[in-house]
């Protein structure tokens, strides 16, 4: 048995080491408490330090757009704490042992322990293919088990958890919970000691599982070793579980009370405790997960002595027709089946489109809009390098404190990260953007207008930048325009369509240089009709789409 060595810092993020201070908008963030229902104004428990907890995969098989999109969510949270210049601590943990992760490894012939580290890979590639930042820590169950057996030993010594024994009083392996000696057990979930703060939360009340509304529901199967008769309660939950008959002996820690691998929830106290010690400012999760998961986790932390988070927040599913998306009920898209279909920009840019609290309904049409919203950063991000003579260095956006950036940007990220919001302040700067764009051939000042140019420019880089969507940043950059497995067709489509549209440019020219401007504008409107917008600039007429 072993056990993890002292924690290594495994990522420093760009944009916490280069804003040096926290910026004054800092003062004005609000964020959602799932245990108060109620957006509340954000303090660090450590000036300057922000530790969030975020619970990552059970790696039993390929990530899918569901999983993602909490990750999505999570790392727009964290990029916004660091562009408010906080230095934050993300840890997401690795559940590698796990009933399903067993007994799928066992279907298929493999060893558990290769199964899991095969779709750890492959989570880990569908991070980084999304631009999802790599946490600080990233631990592993399987590395943390002298952690977990200390944790049970101190709930059990402060009278808050039981081992069962056999007729004979040996340890059977099964340590259970002690709900009816925990008073505050319930306080992260049960919606009626609570009034509901807004329509957002009323829909995830009412789809999330809770203490008001347990039971094996199709969303969180129960753990069959919480079906045991062995229990005082049937609130209790596993803390540790006997082993099965059919559990591979090198999936059994030996322990005081008996031989046996750790119930699900006490793997994320131990680790949130081990990398963030006492309370820390945020632990993070999909909604599914708020009960039992959290429920017990909170308890379990607190019954051994240790303070928990501070903050609890959870992001909402992926829908497809109203029904979440998961493999349980055959509806799951893989990441791999969704990135050969489209970029992997636009897949970012779909599922961090609606404020994490919202459901997120998946369908082409949320595909299309985010293939548009590409379409509109892109080119204006083009020309407007073009026009200033060059784009500014990924140093300057990533420099960028969010005191300097537009307000309503600002407004909308600090009002419990309103995406929504806030993309509609970045293509607002692009509209002004494009203004300037098509008067600059006008102007007299005309350093002075590229100068207005430019700094829009470097708004609009940096706004995307926080939302992880800065198409010349990694690992957009590396991999084309808009990144992903599907950014070959996106450019073939685009070029065949600019091809088409310069086309109708120069018969356009050739109109105006003969003063035929009645056919010039016929072009023009026939292309508008088709919803392509065109601007006269010094470098000749550009094209985009509405």
């Amino acid at each position: 048995m072993t056990n993890t060595q002292e924690p290594q810092n495994i990522n420093i993020s760009s944009v916490a080491t280069t804003v040096d201070a926290v910026a004054s908008a800092a003062a004005d963030l609000k964020l959602y408490d799932t245990a108060s229902h109620a957006v509340s104004n954000f303090t660090p428990i450590k000036p300057g330090r922000v530790g969030m907890y975020v619970c990552g995969a059970t790696v039993q098989s390929s990530p899918h757009i569901g999983h993602i999109r909490a990750a999505v969510a999570f790392d727009v949270v964290r990029r916004w704490f660091e562009r408010l210049g906080y230095k934050v601590t993300f840890v997401r943990n690795v559940t590698d042992i796990d009933d399903k992760i067993l007994d799928k490894a066992a279907a298929a012939g493999q060893q558990w322990w290769e199964r899991a580290y095969i779709y750890e890979r492959e989570f880990t590639e569908a991070y980084n293919t999304l631009g999802v930042e790599p946490p600080t820590y990233e631990p592993r169950a399987t590395g943390h088990m002298i952690d977990m057996i200390d944790l049970i030993k101190q709930i059990i010594d402060n009278g808050h958890g039981y081992v069962v024994t056999d007729e004979n009083g040996n340890p059977t392996g099964n340590v259970y919970f002690d709900v009816a000696s925990w008073p505050h057990y319930g306080e992260l979930t049960h919606q009626k000691q609570t009034a509901v703060a807004d329509a957002a939360s009323e829909v995830a009340d009412a789809m999330g599982p809770s203490v008001d509304n347990a039971g094996n529901d199709k969303y969180n199967p129960v753990d069959p070793a919480d079906m045991s008769e062995d229990k005082h309660d049937p609130r209790d939950f596993a803390l540790w579980k006997a082993p099965k008959d059919s559990d591979p002996l090198d999936a059994r820690w030996n322990t005081p009370f008996g031989t046996g691998r750790p119930g699900w929830h006490i793997e994320c106290s131990a680790m949130s405790h081990r990398y963030l010690k006492d309370m820390f400012d945020i632990h993070g999760g999909g909604l599914d997960l708020r009960f039992p998961h959290h429920e017990n986790e909170m308890a379990q932390t607190r019954a051994a002595g240790y303070d928990s988070a501070a903050r609890w927040m959870h992001s909402a599913w992926v829908t497809a027709k109203g029904e979440k998306m998961s493999k349980s009920l055959g509806n799951g898209l893989s990441v791999p089946a969704v990135l050969a279909e489209n970029s992997a920009w636009v897949v970012r840019y779909a599922l961090g489109s609606v404020q994490y609290r919202s459901m997120l309904e998946w369908s082409d049409q949320t595909l299309t809009e985010a293939q548009s919203a590409y379409d509109r950063v892109s080119n204006f991000i083009e020309r407007a390098g073009a026009a200033v003579g060059g784009q500014p260095p990924r140093e300057e956006i990533v420099s960028i404190s969010a005191d300097a950036l537009p307000a309503d940007f600002v407004a909308a990220m600090n009002d419990d990260i309103n995406v929504s919001g806030a993309s509609a302040a970045i293509f607002t700067a692009i509209r002004s953007g494009n203004t300037l764009l098509s008067k600059l051939a006008d102007r007299v000042d005309s350093d002075v207008a590229k100068d207005e140019v430019r700094a829009v420019l470097v708004n609009v880089r940096a706004m995307l930048d926080t939302l992880g969507l800065d198409p010349l940043a990694e690992p957009w950059v590396s991999e084309g325009a808009a990144g992903g497995a599907g950014a070959g067709a996106d450019s073939a489509e685009h070029t065949a369509l600019d091809r088409l549209v310069s086309e109708q440019l120069e018969e356009r020219a050739e109109a105006r240089k003969a003063k035929d401007f009645a056919r010039a504008d016929a072009i023009r409107d026939a292309l508008g009709a088709a919803g392509i917008t065109i601007e006269d600039t010094p470098q000749g007429p550009t094209w985009t789409l509405k």
